[in-house]
């Protein structure tokens, strides 16, 4: 068995990641990683599926993070703190222009789960297998569900849904 705090340095900065584009928000990651491991610390001795470590890190993360919300009262819209990342990706060029803030409501406004596969491919750079086992399903879901939200959003905007997002 793998010690806790070999799987707090290998999974740290992943779900960090994974808060920060929720949240959009470095504060609000830091606290709920923090809270993240806190609680896989004192639940780790009852967890069995050793093998899928990440996916319920974030799991937790993503229940904390729900938490959060509702004890501050805020829709994840009103996050607005932008996150720059070592390169410019699509989506980022896209907010970049006039229609900035367009793009940012058509993409809060996307239903769950398009939303954070979306978020988490794009701008947490996530492969589509790790994007299936944070919400328990294949990488083929995750490739389907981000097709699907990519779509929703070239429509959205307009287009017909084969923008290169």
């Amino acid at each position: 068995m793998e010690d806790f705090e070999a799987i707090y340095r290998r999974h740290l900065t992943e779900v960090y990641r994974f808060l920060l584009k929720l949240s959009g928000s470095s504060d609000v990651a830091e606290e709920l990683t923090q809270e993240t491991f806190a609680i896989a610390f004192e639940k780790l001795g009852r967890y069995e599926d050793r093998g899928k470590i990440l996916s319920w890190l974030c799991q937790i993360a993503k229940l904390e993070y729900y938490s959060w919300c509702r004890k501050n009262r805020v829709r994840t819209e009103q996050l607005n703190e932008d996150t720059p990342s070592k390169e410019a990706v699509p989506l980022e060029q896209m907010i970049e222009k006039e229609d900035s803030e367009s793009a940012k409501r058509i993409l809060h406004g996307l239903p769950e789960p398009y939303r954070e596969v979306f978020l988490l491919r794009v701008m947490g750079e996530m492969s589509f297998k790790n994007i299936g086992k944070i919400f328990g399903k294949s990488e083929s879901w995750g490739r389907v569900t981000f097709f699907r939200a990519r779509k929703m959003i070239a429509e959205r905007m307009g287009g017909d849904g084969n923008e290169n997002l």
